[in-house]
Protein backbone atom coordinates (compact mmCIF):
# COMPACT_ATOMS: atom_id res chain seq x y z
CA UNK A 1 0.00 0.00 0.00
CA UNK A 2 1.53 3.69 -0.89
CA UNK A 3 0.31 6.61 0.06
CA UNK A 4 -2.10 8.18 -2.46
CA UNK A 5 -0.97 10.84 -4.99
CA UNK A 6 -2.19 13.71 -3.67
CA UNK A 7 -0.38 13.15 -0.28
CA UNK A 8 2.56 12.91 -1.80
CA UNK A 9 1.87 16.45 -3.81
CA UNK A 10 0.87 18.00 0.13
CA UNK A 11 4.17 15.99 1.99
CA UNK A 12 7.20 17.47 -1.15
CA UNK A 13 5.92 21.28 -0.60
CA UNK A 14 5.80 20.59 3.15
CA UNK A 15 9.46 19.10 3.23
CA UNK A 16 10.67 21.94 1.17
CA UNK A 17 9.76 24.68 3.74
CA UNK A 18 11.37 22.62 6.30
CA UNK A 19 15.24 23.25 4.30
CA UNK A 20 18.11 24.93 5.38
CA UNK A 21 20.14 26.23 2.80
CA UNK A 22 22.53 23.23 2.23
CA UNK A 23 19.58 21.16 2.11
CA UNK A 24 17.28 23.34 0.15
CA UNK A 25 20.41 22.63 -2.58
CA UNK A 26 19.04 19.03 -3.07
CA UNK A 27 16.21 18.37 -6.04
CA UNK A 28 14.47 15.52 -6.70
CA UNK A 29 15.44 15.76 -10.47
CA UNK A 30 19.26 15.68 -9.56
CA UNK A 31 20.74 12.91 -11.59
CA UNK A 32 17.77 13.56 -15.07
CA UNK A 33 20.79 14.66 -17.15
CA UNK A 34 23.61 13.16 -15.58
CA UNK A 35 22.41 10.26 -14.91
CA UNK A 36 19.21 9.53 -16.42
CA UNK A 37 18.78 5.85 -15.65
CA UNK A 38 19.78 6.34 -11.94
CA UNK A 39 16.26 5.43 -10.39
CA UNK A 40 15.52 2.01 -13.04
CA UNK A 41 19.24 0.56 -12.10
CA UNK A 42 18.00 1.40 -8.02
CA UNK A 43 14.47 -0.21 -8.27
CA UNK A 44 16.14 -3.46 -10.24
CA UNK A 45 19.24 -3.88 -8.00
CA UNK A 46 17.03 -3.46 -5.06
CA UNK A 47 14.21 -6.18 -6.59
CA UNK A 48 17.19 -8.45 -7.03
CA UNK A 49 18.27 -8.67 -4.05
CA UNK A 50 15.13 -8.29 -1.84
CA UNK A 51 13.78 -11.17 -3.69
CA UNK A 52 17.05 -13.39 -3.00
CA UNK A 53 17.25 -11.68 0.71
CA UNK A 54 14.14 -10.79 2.23
CA UNK A 55 15.72 -9.46 5.40
CA UNK A 56 17.50 -6.87 2.86
CA UNK A 57 14.46 -4.51 3.67
CA UNK A 58 14.72 -3.92 7.30
CA UNK A 59 18.71 -4.25 7.08
CA UNK A 60 18.49 -1.33 4.85
CA UNK A 61 16.40 0.94 6.81
CA UNK A 62 18.28 -0.17 9.71
CA UNK A 63 21.36 1.16 7.93
CA UNK A 64 19.85 4.77 6.89
CA UNK A 65 19.20 4.97 10.60
CA UNK A 66 22.46 4.67 11.91
CA UNK A 67 24.06 6.48 9.13
CA UNK A 68 21.80 9.81 9.03
CA UNK A 69 21.81 9.76 13.25
CA UNK A 70 25.84 10.20 13.17
CA UNK A 71 27.12 13.00 11.14
CA UNK A 72 24.25 13.46 8.86
CA UNK A 73 22.84 11.37 5.97
CA UNK A 74 26.44 11.52 4.31
CA UNK A 75 26.98 7.47 4.08
CA UNK A 76 29.89 7.63 7.18
CA UNK A 77 28.52 4.34 8.24
CA UNK A 78 29.84 2.80 5.42
CA UNK A 79 33.39 3.58 5.54
CA UNK A 80 35.99 0.60 6.71
CA UNK A 81 37.94 0.78 9.09
CA UNK A 82 41.78 1.10 8.36
CA UNK A 83 45.15 1.31 10.43
CA UNK A 84 44.90 4.58 10.93
CA UNK A 85 41.32 5.13 11.73
CA UNK A 86 38.20 2.74 13.77
CA UNK A 87 35.12 3.74 11.34
CA UNK A 88 31.21 4.08 12.34
CA UNK A 89 30.49 0.64 11.41
CA UNK A 90 32.89 -0.72 13.98
CA UNK A 91 31.44 1.20 17.14
CA UNK A 92 29.69 -1.58 19.13
CA UNK A 93 26.05 -0.83 18.44
CA UNK A 94 26.56 -0.78 15.04
CA UNK A 95 28.46 -4.38 14.66
CA UNK A 96 24.91 -6.40 14.89
CA UNK A 97 23.77 -4.35 11.36
CA UNK A 98 22.81 -6.83 8.85
CA UNK A 99 25.14 -7.75 5.89
CA UNK A 100 22.56 -7.86 3.32
CA UNK A 101 21.92 -3.70 3.80
CA UNK A 102 25.49 -3.15 3.18
CA UNK A 103 26.17 -5.62 0.23
CA UNK A 104 22.97 -3.68 -1.27
CA UNK A 105 24.39 -0.11 -1.77
CA UNK A 106 27.92 -2.01 -2.61
CA UNK A 107 25.92 -3.60 -5.78
CA UNK A 108 23.84 -0.38 -6.53
CA UNK A 109 27.23 1.47 -6.12
CA UNK A 110 28.97 -0.86 -8.72
CA UNK A 111 25.95 -0.99 -11.59
CA UNK A 112 25.72 2.86 -11.10
CA UNK A 113 29.81 3.29 -11.52
CA UNK A 114 29.36 1.21 -14.68
CA UNK A 115 26.59 3.13 -16.51
CA UNK A 116 27.56 7.15 -15.08
CA UNK A 117 30.75 7.31 -13.19
CA UNK A 118 32.01 9.39 -10.56
CA UNK A 119 28.03 10.77 -10.31
CA UNK A 120 25.99 9.30 -8.12
CA UNK A 121 26.98 10.13 -4.32
CA UNK A 122 26.65 6.57 -1.61
CA UNK A 123 24.58 9.05 0.31
CA UNK A 124 21.81 9.18 -2.25
CA UNK A 125 21.74 5.62 -3.23
CA UNK A 126 21.31 4.66 0.61
CA UNK A 127 18.33 7.23 0.71
CA UNK A 128 16.82 6.13 -2.21
CA UNK A 129 17.19 2.72 -1.97
CA UNK A 130 15.39 2.76 1.83
CA UNK A 131 12.64 4.49 0.22
CA UNK A 132 12.17 1.76 -2.51
CA UNK A 133 12.68 -1.10 -0.38
CA UNK A 134 10.03 0.29 1.90
CA UNK A 135 7.74 0.68 -0.90
CA UNK A 136 8.25 -2.56 -2.07
CA UNK A 137 7.21 -4.47 0.63
CA UNK A 138 4.20 -2.44 1.30
CA UNK A 139 5.48 0.83 2.98
CA UNK A 140 4.42 4.70 2.26
CA UNK A 141 5.96 6.69 -0.73
CA UNK A 142 7.19 10.15 -0.13
CA UNK A 143 9.93 12.06 -2.14
CA UNK A 144 13.86 11.48 -1.79
CA UNK A 145 15.27 15.12 -2.63
CA UNK A 146 18.85 14.44 -4.01
CA UNK A 147 22.07 15.88 -4.30
CA UNK A 148 23.90 14.80 -1.28
CA UNK A 149 27.48 14.33 -1.37
CA UNK A 150 29.63 11.70 0.82
CA UNK A 151 31.06 13.02 3.74
CA UNK A 152 34.53 13.17 4.89
CA UNK A 153 34.57 11.98 8.33
CA UNK A 154 33.87 8.85 9.84
CA UNK A 155 35.26 7.64 13.31
CA UNK A 156 33.63 5.37 15.72
CA UNK A 157 33.70 7.37 18.97
CA UNK A 158 31.10 9.63 17.57
CA UNK A 159 28.49 7.17 16.76
CA UNK A 160 28.13 6.11 20.95
CA UNK A 161 25.85 9.48 21.81
CA UNK A 162 24.32 9.62 18.58
CA UNK A 163 22.37 6.17 18.36
CA UNK A 164 19.23 5.21 20.38
CA UNK A 165 19.80 1.63 21.92
CA UNK A 166 16.56 -0.93 22.62
CA UNK A 167 17.97 -1.26 26.19
CA UNK A 168 17.87 2.33 26.76
CA UNK A 169 15.61 4.08 29.02
CA UNK A 170 12.87 5.55 26.89
CA UNK A 171 13.42 9.07 28.30
CA UNK A 172 16.81 8.76 27.12
CA UNK A 173 15.88 7.63 23.41
CA UNK A 174 13.31 10.28 23.17
CA UNK A 175 16.44 12.37 24.41
CA UNK A 176 18.66 10.96 21.47
CA UNK A 177 15.64 12.01 18.88
CA UNK A 178 15.01 15.56 20.41
CA UNK A 179 18.76 16.10 20.16
CA UNK A 180 18.22 15.80 16.02
CA UNK A 181 14.96 17.99 16.40
CA UNK A 182 12.33 14.93 16.21
CA UNK A 183 9.54 15.11 18.71
CA UNK A 184 7.72 12.27 20.70
CA UNK A 185 5.24 11.71 17.80
CA UNK A 186 7.97 11.96 15.23
CA UNK A 187 9.75 9.46 17.70
CA UNK A 188 6.72 7.01 18.01
CA UNK A 189 6.61 7.09 13.87
CA UNK A 190 9.82 6.22 13.24
CA UNK A 191 9.70 3.15 15.65
CA UNK A 192 7.17 1.69 13.36
CA UNK A 193 10.26 0.83 10.98
CA UNK A 194 10.33 -2.35 13.66
CA UNK A 195 7.48 -3.48 11.81
CA UNK A 196 10.08 -5.39 9.40
CA UNK A 197 13.60 -6.98 10.32
CA UNK A 198 14.36 -9.06 13.25
CA UNK A 199 16.97 -8.09 16.60
CA UNK A 200 19.65 -10.34 17.72
CA UNK A 201 18.14 -12.50 21.06
CA UNK A 202 21.37 -10.96 22.95
CA UNK A 203 19.35 -7.55 23.00
CA UNK A 204 16.14 -9.01 24.65
CA UNK A 205 17.90 -12.89 26.34
CA UNK A 206 17.24 -10.68 29.85
CA UNK A 207 13.61 -10.64 29.14
CA UNK A 208 13.10 -13.89 28.88
CA UNK A 209 15.72 -15.81 30.84
CA UNK A 210 16.02 -15.66 34.35
CA UNK A 211 13.77 -11.70 34.71
CA UNK A 212 13.08 -11.78 38.39
CA UNK A 213 13.04 -14.14 41.56
CA UNK A 214 9.04 -14.92 40.70
CA UNK A 215 9.62 -15.13 36.79
CA UNK A 216 11.54 -16.40 34.39
CA UNK A 217 10.23 -14.27 31.45
CA UNK A 218 9.12 -10.68 31.68
CA UNK A 219 5.37 -10.87 32.24
CA UNK A 220 4.31 -7.94 30.04
CA UNK A 221 5.17 -10.64 27.28
CA UNK A 222 2.20 -12.56 26.21
CA UNK A 223 3.24 -16.09 27.35
CA UNK A 224 3.08 -18.02 24.70
CA UNK A 225 5.08 -15.74 22.91
CA UNK A 226 7.75 -15.46 25.66
CA UNK A 227 7.60 -19.40 25.66
CA UNK A 228 8.57 -19.40 21.87
CA UNK A 229 11.17 -17.11 22.36
CA UNK A 230 12.70 -18.95 25.19
CA UNK A 231 13.10 -22.07 22.73
CA UNK A 232 14.08 -19.77 20.02
CA UNK A 233 17.05 -18.28 21.61
CA UNK A 234 17.74 -21.39 24.18
CA UNK A 235 21.38 -21.51 22.09
CA UNK A 236 22.14 -17.60 21.55
CA UNK A 237 24.87 -18.13 23.83
CA UNK A 238 26.97 -20.50 21.85
CA UNK A 239 25.40 -18.82 18.67
CA UNK A 240 25.47 -15.11 18.62
CA UNK A 241 23.57 -14.86 15.13
CA UNK A 242 20.59 -16.23 16.89
CA UNK A 243 17.68 -13.86 16.25
CA UNK A 244 13.59 -12.96 16.21
CA UNK A 245 11.73 -11.12 13.72
CA UNK A 246 10.56 -7.73 15.52
CA UNK A 247 7.28 -8.42 14.27
CA UNK A 248 5.92 -12.11 14.91
CA UNK A 249 2.48 -11.46 12.80
CA UNK A 250 3.89 -9.91 9.39
CA UNK A 251 7.69 -9.94 9.47
CA UNK A 252 7.95 -9.05 6.03
CA UNK A 253 5.14 -6.59 5.14
CA UNK A 254 6.04 -3.10 5.98
CA UNK A 255 2.32 -2.62 7.96
CA UNK A 256 0.90 -1.12 11.33
CA UNK A 257 0.88 -4.62 12.92
CA UNK A 258 4.42 -3.57 15.10
CA UNK A 259 1.88 -1.04 16.95
CA UNK A 260 -0.93 -3.56 17.36
CA UNK A 261 1.48 -6.31 18.67
CA UNK A 262 2.43 -3.65 21.26
CA UNK A 263 -0.85 -3.78 22.45
CA UNK A 264 -1.08 -7.85 22.81
CA UNK A 265 2.11 -8.10 24.55
CA UNK A 266 4.03 -8.79 21.74
CA UNK A 267 6.38 -6.37 21.62
CA UNK A 268 10.13 -8.01 21.25
CA UNK A 269 12.76 -5.40 22.85
CA UNK A 270 12.56 -2.99 26.02
CA UNK A 271 11.93 0.17 24.44
CA UNK A 272 9.02 -1.56 22.53
CA UNK A 273 7.44 -2.34 25.08
CA UNK A 274 7.75 0.96 26.76
CA UNK A 275 6.11 2.84 24.55
CA UNK A 276 2.48 1.06 24.60
CA UNK A 277 2.58 2.01 28.54
CA UNK A 278 4.47 5.04 29.06
CA UNK A 279 2.13 8.24 28.76
CA UNK A 280 3.48 10.12 26.78
CA UNK A 281 3.84 7.82 23.86
CA UNK A 282 1.29 5.41 24.32
CA UNK A 283 -1.57 7.48 22.22
CA UNK A 284 0.65 7.29 19.17
CA UNK A 285 0.84 3.60 19.97
CA UNK A 286 -2.90 3.39 19.85
CA UNK A 287 -3.62 5.89 17.67
CA UNK A 288 -1.31 3.91 14.70
CA UNK A 289 -2.36 0.79 15.81
CA UNK A 290 -6.18 2.23 15.11
CA UNK A 291 -5.69 4.36 11.91
CA UNK A 292 -2.66 2.84 9.30
CA UNK A 293 -3.08 5.40 6.99
CA UNK A 294 -2.42 8.08 9.69
CA UNK A 295 0.74 6.42 10.66
CA UNK A 296 2.31 5.96 6.69
CA UNK A 297 1.50 9.57 6.79
CA UNK A 298 3.67 10.37 9.86
CA UNK A 299 5.99 7.99 9.04
CA UNK A 300 6.93 9.39 5.76
CA UNK A 301 6.66 12.43 6.51
CA UNK A 302 9.20 11.97 9.32
CA UNK A 303 11.46 9.62 6.93
CA UNK A 304 11.75 12.78 4.86
CA UNK A 305 12.60 14.88 7.55
CA UNK A 306 15.21 12.58 8.58
CA UNK A 307 16.67 12.28 5.14
CA UNK A 308 17.77 15.88 5.69
CA UNK A 309 20.21 16.02 8.72
CA UNK A 310 23.21 17.29 7.84
CA UNK A 311 23.42 16.48 4.75
CA UNK A 312 26.73 17.25 2.63
CA UNK A 313 26.76 19.53 -0.37
CA UNK A 314 29.31 21.48 -2.85
CA UNK A 315 32.80 21.53 -0.89
CA UNK A 316 31.71 19.86 1.92
CA UNK A 317 31.80 16.02 0.55
CA UNK A 318 32.71 14.16 -2.16
CA UNK A 319 31.35 11.57 -4.57
CA UNK A 320 33.24 8.34 -3.49
CA UNK A 321 34.58 5.75 -6.14
CA UNK A 322 33.64 3.58 -3.93
CA UNK A 323 31.54 3.60 -1.12
CA UNK A 324 33.71 2.07 1.84
CA UNK A 325 36.58 4.17 1.29
CA UNK A 326 36.90 7.96 1.18
CA UNK A 327 38.72 8.98 -2.35
CA UNK A 328 41.77 10.08 -0.97
CA UNK A 329 43.88 9.41 2.47
CA UNK A 330 43.69 13.44 3.02
CA UNK A 331 39.96 12.87 3.67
Amino acid sequence: MALPFLFLLFLFPSLISLLPFAESQLTVNYYDKSCPKFPQIIQQVINDKQLSAPSTAGATVRLFFHDCMVEGCDASLLISSNTFNKAERDADVNLSLAGDGFDLITRAKTALELECPGIVSCADILATATRDLIVMVGGPDYPVLLGRKDGFVSKAEHVERNIAKPTMPLSQILSTYASKKFSVQETVALSGAHTIGFSHCNQFSHRIFNFSKTSEYDPAYNPKFAEGLRSLCANYTIDPTMAAFNDVMTPNKFDNMYYVNLQRGLALLDVDQTLAVDKSTKPFVDMYAANQTKFFQDFAQAMGKMSFLDVKTGSLGEVRHKCDAFNSLKA
